[in-house]
């Protein structure tokens, strides 16, 4: 709920659960609390910009039901999971994918601030605007955004804090937005 503390909202959701194994309790409290209020909303945003309708053939009510009724060394044992789901189908995708590590589904905002968010980047964060404005000392900024585009650092995240906070500023302290870049 969003009035309620992020770990208050986990714990409930984990409470809920109280008479299951702890593989399959932790299961249900993602499947009730991430996956819908995380990535199944980014998936439905994502999709629907480009008039995709997007299916999770995963989350067929049947299979949830199935997968929770299994006992949990069937699920998970030795740190390995979806141990069912490579059996069934493990013969259908190459090694390499059953063996490597989890992905998330990030975006390349370390190379965007090299190259497609270079101009804007540099035209919002060391403007005459934000110069101006006072919030943040120039020759940071600027050694950021130099340190980054050298490559010898990586301020991807704080860069991208200091443009979306200006950004924000300049659209609704001082009332405009800057072009888009193109």
């Amino acid at each position: 709920m969003p009035d309620e503390h992020p770990a208050v909202f986990l714990q409930q959701a984990y409470a809920r659960c109280d008479r299951r194994d702890p593989v399959t309790a932790f299961s249900l409290t993602d499947l009730t609390t991430y996956l819908p209020c995380d990535l199944m909303t980014k998936v439905d945003i994502a999709s629907m910009a480009h008039s995709l309708e997007c299916r999770q053939p995963f989350l067929d009510y049947r299979l949830v039901e199935f997968a929770a009724s299994l006992p949990s060394h069937l699920k998970y044992r030795r740190g390995r999971g979806k141990r069912l789901l490579q059996a069934a189908f493990g013969h259908l995708l190459p090694r390499e994918i059953w063996t490597r590590k989890k992905m998330g589904f990030g975006v390349p905002i370390e190379d965007w601030f090299r190259h497609d968010l270079k101009e804007l980047t540099h035209d919002v964060l060391l403007g005459s605007t934000s110069v101006q404005r006072g919030y943040f000392r120039p020759d940071v900024v600027r050694q950021m955004v130099q340190r980054h585009e050298s490559g010898s650092a990586n301020f991807a995240y704080p860069l991208w804090s200091l443009l979306v906070l200006e950004l924000w500023l300049q659209r609704w302290c001082d009332g405009h937005l800057p072009a888009a870049p193109v």
